[in-house]
């Protein structure tokens, strides 16, 4: 390995996974995972996420290229000595031990005295807050109090390395949303090295130091969550992560950063960031987020008309469906204030939004 590569604490170089020696499921996979890092692999199934972080682990070998933790090869490195921790969406709790012997249980492996192990598993059980519950079976707990002993028997033996697999899927919404701030929480506190896979976006914005969007054994992009949502690289990023409206279009110029577009359904001519758009009289998908669209002004940049659809009222602001060009799935969230009280369904209306606010992409 390069100089300065013992700074990240897992490098995957050039790998690629396939099953069946002809099908890539993983495709040139790159990346750096620096140390005190939750990364999260977010993808759809299929996507190769998860296939990653099971070759990390060692249960699945690469077909092709190296992976590295704490700057050594591991490829050939067994499961058991890669020093990882791991939790599963099932768990994987010993039903016949208390809750307390579970954690022991990677103590003990690794040969610990009883008297450090008993140490390392009353702080791990004070550190998910289940102080009380050592001498329970799983089966005695609730799914979110399992959850919690599945991330300690994960820490308790202080790895520099925690891989999560969809370690929240079993978990109701509420529950779920709680146990993201915990492991957050978590995380934050030991300053260990996460890597995390999920398919829930929003779980990964909430979470997440970097994300790393996959679709097709490839990554469309990796960046923070604020880049992702913000910055989209493509049209496949872009829709994948948060709410979207997508307006197919023609580039009739592009000047410097911005590209002028027409659109198909309308003939409306409209302004939008030069992304990933190819020059004049290639195809392109706007993507504008229902937060930055403006509404009602006639005085709006890159105005248009668009027909109220429906209007569901959801506390701080208004989900506003409108036909606009080619789209009857144009959404915009408008505050919840009196100046829009008076959108009406079935009315037609000024919609716009600022030339910064809306990227112009490839088409999918």
């Amino acid at each position: 390995m390069e100089a300065g590569a013992q700074d990240h604490i897992v490098r995957f170089e050039n790998v690629q996974k396939s099953y069946d020696g002809e099908t890539l499921v993983v495709k040139n996979f790159n990346i750096d995972i620096d140390r005190g890092e939750f990364l999260t692999m977010l993808g759809p199934s299929g996507s190769g996420k998860t296939t990653c972080l099971m070759m990390l682990a060692g249960f699945e070998p690469a077909t092709h290229g190296e992976i590295y933790l704490n700057g050594q090869p591991i490829n050939n490195v067994p499961p058991h000595k890669r020093g990882i921790g791991m939790v599963f969406q099932n768990y994987a709790l010993f039903p016949h031990m208390t809750v307390a012997e579970n954690l022991a249980f990677p103590l003990k492996v690794r040969g610990m005295s009883k008297a450090d192990s008993d140490a390392k598993v009353k702080r791990a059980l004070e550190m998910v807050r289940l102080p009380q519950f050592g001498g329970r079976r799983p089966a005695q707990l609730s799914g979110g109090q399992q959850q919690r002993v599945a991330v300690a028997r994960a820490l308790v033996f202080e790895p520099d390395l925690v891989l999560m697999d969809e370690p929240l899927g079993a978990l109701d919404k509420n529950l779920r949303e709680e146990m993201q701030f915990e492991i957050k929480h978590i995380h934050e506190s030991l300053g260990v090295s996460v890597v995390y896979v999920t398919h829930d976006q929003s779980e990964a914005l909430t979470m997440s130091n970097r994300i790393a969007v996959f679709n097709d054994g490839i990554v469309q992009q990796l960046a923070a969550p604020e880049v992702l949502y913000e910055q989209p690289e493509n049209s496949f990023v872009a829709q994948f992560i948060g709410e979207n409206n997508k307006l197919s279009g023609t580039v009739t110029a592009v000047d410097g950063e911005t590209a002028q577009v027409t659109l198909k359904s309308t003939g409306d001519k409209v302004a939008a960031l030069a992304v990933n758009c190819g020059g004049k009289g290639d195809e392109t998908l706007l993507s504008i987020r229902p937060e930055r669209i403006i509404i009602g002004d006639e005085n709006a940049p890159n105005k248009m008309s668009g027909k109220v659809v429906e209007l569901i009222y959801l506390g701080d602001h208004i989900r506003c469906r409108m036909e606009v060009g080619d789209s009857n799935e144009f959404i915009v969230k408008v505050p919840n204030s009196h100046a829009h009280a008076a959108l009406k369904v079935g009315e037609v209306t000024p919609v716009g939004w600022v030339t910064e606010d809306c990227r112009a992409l490839d088409m999918i």
